[in-house]
């Protein structure tokens, strides 16, 4: 007798629950919105599902929030206040602006050099085409803003309609410190202008501050090194500080969730003990996927994950069904085809890495994939579900 074989593979939900406010007990809230969406809806948990919680709801339970003012204060007792150089900030009224504000409004003069033809997730200034028309090396040649406007001109964001140049030039004198604008992709660039520097690339930070001590900078901050501690009662990131933060109002920010790894712990082991289900849980922010139409990269959080359960660490360990089609059993069809697969499947190597039968499978860490996935089932704007249940994601062509 043949065994059942599943006709569905892996199944992502999202999964409704109410507004979360500070305070709240959000692993009741996951815990309850799973088991009573599985009751409504006629599914059942499995060991290895996986549950994932949008970064934004953890934040808030935490009171995670940080003021413009709280920013400034922080900046000003980390710089001094003066001439203060902001460099490689992506541009975005949602991730960056509010941070620009207190930055600003914690120094008297900011001296904002932007990275060309875009920022570092891909929101452009400039197109390629444009630089290659008016004869301008990105990698070497330095812009002010005056410079910028005779060969380019004003440039909308393709989705935004913002021009950015003058959007954060004007944001910076309404908070009253003076500003400059500079064009360039070089770090050491900013030193010609000052030697306190804040850098606020997300994933070249490391790099970016190492090159700025090497060149002599005096004082060099990444994102990751403002509001780490409290700040009049505020919230705070140990970890990332601004990075990963959001705009809550016009005069605050959400921060990142602070340590998690007890949530996701605590969430795992109450459905275990409500359902019998050993299941994995992680905290997703930003998917990491790059759209091809404005070529912006969607990861402006430091990590897809900031916390996860043990049984997500890793990669992939797949084969690739297209080849084993292809190759070994291309003389095979049919039910013969199917169990040759299946077999192979059963008896692959618990490491594939370098192996051609693993060739052309997505070599990226599982929270990076799944949060990939979660990020695209929950979406950013109205959906209202910030849980995400991923069935089935552990099985291969064998389960049943």
């Amino acid at each position: 007798m043949k065994n059942h074989q599943r006709k569905v593979g892996t199944v992502s939900r999202g999964i409704r629950c109410p507004i979360i406010r500070k305070g709240d007990d959000l692993a009741e809230i996951v815990v309850k919105s799973i088991l009573e969406a599985a009751e409504e809806e006629g599914f059942s948990l499995h060991d290895r599902d996986v549950i994932s919680v949008t970064e934004s709801v953890v934040a808030r339970s935490q009171g995670n929030y940080a003021s413009v003012d709280d920013i400034a204060a922080d900046v000003k007792a980390r710089t001094g206040g003066g001439t203060v150089g902001v460099i490689f900030p992506i541009l975005s009224r949602n991730r960056f602006a509010i941070c620009l504000r207190g930055i600003a409004k914690g120094c008297d003069k900011v001296v904002l050099m932007l990275s060309y033809p875009s920022d570092e997730v891909g929101n452009s200034l400039v197109s390629l085409d444009q630089l290659d028309e008016a004869g301008i090396n990105p990698y070497s040649d330095v812009l002010d803003e005056k410079r910028y406007r005779e060969l380019f001109g004003f440039n909308p964001h393709e989705f935004t309609g913002v021009d950015y140049v003058s959007y954060y030039r004007e944001l910076i004198r309404e908070c009253g410190a003076d500003v400059e604008i500079v064009l360039a992709n070089r770090p050491k660039t900013i030193l010609n202008y000052t030697d306190t520097v804040i850098t606020c690339d997300i994933h070249t930070r490391k790099r970016t501050k190492r090159i700025l001590r090497d060149a002599g900078a005096r004082i060099v901050l990444g994102l990751d090194d403002i509001m780490t501690a409290s700040i009049n009662g505020s919230g705070y990131n140990s970890r990332y500080g601004l990075l990963g933060s959001n705009k809550a109002t016009e005069d605050s920010v959400k921060l990142f969730p602070n340590e998690c790894r007890g949530l996701v712990v605590d969430i795992q082991r109450r459905i275990l003990d409500a359902s019998g289900k050993h299941v994995e849980v992680m905290v997703y922010g930003d998917g990491a996927f790059k759209d091809p139409q404005g070529k912006i990269w969607e990861l402006a959080d430091p990590v897809v994950s900031p916390a996860f359960t043990d049984g997500l660490i890793g990669t992939p360990n797949e084969l690739k069904l297209k080849y084993l089609a292809d190759n070994d059993f291309g003389d095979l069809s049919g039910e013969a085809l199917r169990d040759a697969i299946s077999a192979s499947i059963k008896a692959k190597d618990a490491d594939l890495k370098g192996k051609m039968v693993s060739e052309g499978t997505t070599p990226r860490q599982l929270t990076d994939l799944i949060g990939s996935l979660c990020d695209l089932t929950s979406g950013s704007g109205d959906k209202g579900t910030p849980i995400v249940l991923v069935q089935g994601y552990f099985d291969n062509y064998t389960s049943e």
